[in-house]
């Protein structure tokens, strides 16, 4: 008869350590109890157990940092790793030390009972064993301990990993770039540089030089682009639906060969680098409008990453908004807090603009407000209804001044400059990157009508039409 497996569980919660004995011993296990680490470590060394499941902090140590040294003891031996420390960083470090599964408390139990059966049934990779490098400390702003958000950070863990291509989708303002970060930061290719290329801020004519370089003669030369700049590390493709229909194609060219060259040039340069690409577009929608390529797509979308928006993780909100004014107190501000009310007046509200929204209303009544703590009725005067004789919306108020973020925009173009990114037509391009989001998504949201999106945006309807030939801007035929 074969015997039953043995799983040994430390845990320094005597309830988690009852619970999980009584449900394990009913799924027909044998179940070995511990509050210390010593004595886990005392019994994988023994020879006991078929598989470990076990706590982050105890009293005695870390039963994260205990991970490594079990797997290289006993490399067969399954490790799955529970906290209530629920962190993008414990989640990485859990999965790159060799755990088999992460889960953040409270677990659902019958969630762990599958992971279990799955942890002892399944075969061991090579691939399960620990990196040889650890990654950095947790220094990026993904802060949340919503069920949501510790599903983002199990898929984020998982994916550091390895170099499968990643699409990330979201609303604007979700974080979809932080994730990119977080991706090249904890994974393989960290020691590599991280490059962002956003498709809606390229004129359409420059966008494959951009990407892929070019070669000419005179002076100029042969410039490098931005798949070389990334070679060895992650390059990563924001608002890739974007992306105009000849760029699509010589980039599917290149994730099926690994290979391109530069515009103007013919020897062929490896394309050494993990592609992550973003989109606040639904890609199926602009496949059926025949604007994006379904063979690309599927070669993008390998592994798909869904980021939730704000209203759909509002137990996050506290976390956020008291990381941010945390923020803004190391960057000289003073101390400030936010009470019940105002916590309450925050959750209630429907963040259009996600969390860079909640993040600019933070810092504006820093700015704004001298008193100490933060009250319900300061937020309900910062989301209030706009005034009669403003015609624009609070939800666009409360969002990051125009001339801020293109003000940004413009410092990172010159220091890559001072990096050795060629620049060039940099008038025409800044100008491009706010003229043609603006004129096309006024389109949208007319319907393609430019007798209404002239009006809107105050233009002649000639001049309209004349940019958006000049854009390249698609229109949709039949509604004009």
């Amino acid at each position: 008869m074969t015997p039953l497996p043995t799983i040994l569980v430390a845990d320094d919660d005597r309830s988690i350590r009852t619970v999980l004995g009584q449900a394990l011993g009913r799924a027909g296990y044998q179940v070995q109890t511990t509050p210390s680490v010593n004595t886990l470590w005392q019994w994988v060394q023994e020879g006991e157990g078929d598989l470990v499941i076990t706590d982050v902090i105890m009293p005695d140590g870390s039963g994260l940092d205990l991970v490594t040294r079990i797997r290289q003891f006993r490399p067969d031996l399954r490790v799955i790793v529970m906290s209530a420390q629920s962190t993008l960083t414990t989640a990485v470090k859990a999965t790159q030390r060799g755990a088999f599964e992460y889960l953040a408390k409270p677990f659902d139990l019958k969630e762990l009972l599958a992971v279990v059966a799955r942890a002892l049934t399944t075969p061991v990779q090579e691939a399960e064993k620990p990196a040889a490098d650890q990654p950095p400390e947790e220094r990026l702003p993904l802060i949340g301990q919503s069920v949501v958000m510790q599903g983002i950070y199990r898929s984020i863990a998982r994916l550091t990993t390895s170099d499968l291509t990643v699409m990330i989708s979201g609303e604007s303002g979700t974080g979809k770039e932080l994730v990119a970060h977080a991706l090249h930061e904890y994974g393989r290719r960290r020691s590599g540089p991280f490059v962002a290329v956003n498709m809606a801020a390229i004129p359409r004519k420059q966008i494959e030089s951009e990407l892929f370089g070019y070669e000419r003669g005179g002076t100029q030369g042969r410039m490098p682009g931005r798949f070389e700049q990334a070679t060895g590390g992650t390059l990563f493709l924001d608002e890739i639906g974007d992306m105009p229909q000849e760029a699509q194609t010589r980039l599917l060219r290149v994730l099926q060969e690994g290979e391109f060259t530069t515009v103007g040039g013919t020897t062929p340069l490896r394309a050494d680098v993990r592609i992550i690409a973003a989109t606040h577009r639904d890609l199926r929608q602009a496949i059926q409008a025949g604007t994006f390529r379904e063979d690309l797509y599927y070669r993008l979308n390998v592994v798909p990453l869904r980021l939730p928006p704000l209203r759909e993780r509002l137990e996050d909100i506290p976390l956020l908004a008291r990381h941010f004014l945390s923020q803004c107190r190391d960057e000289g501000g003073t101390y400030r807090i936010l009470d019940e009310s105002a916590i309450t007046r925050l959750q209630a509200w429907r963040w259009p603009g996600n969390v860079r929204e909640l993040e600019n209303l933070i810092r504006r009544i820093v700015a704004l407000y001298s008193q100490e703590t933060i009250t319900g009725d300061v937020i309900d005067a910062e989301l209030a209804e706009p005034l009669a004789h403003d015609p624009i919306p609070n939800s666009v108020m409360a969002a990051e001044p125009l001339s801020e973020s293109v003000s940004r925009h413009i410092a990172r173009y010159l220091e890559a400059g001072r990096d050795g990114v060629p620049l060039h037509d940099l008038h025409a391009r800044i100008i491009a990157e706010v003229e043609r989001p603006l004129i096309q998504m006024t389109l949208a949201e007319t319907r393609g009508n430019q007798i209404k999106a002239a009006a809107m945006l105050g233009l002649n309807r000639n001049t309209l039409r004349k940019k958006i030939r000049d854009l390249e801007i698609p229109v949709v035929r039949g509604v004009v």
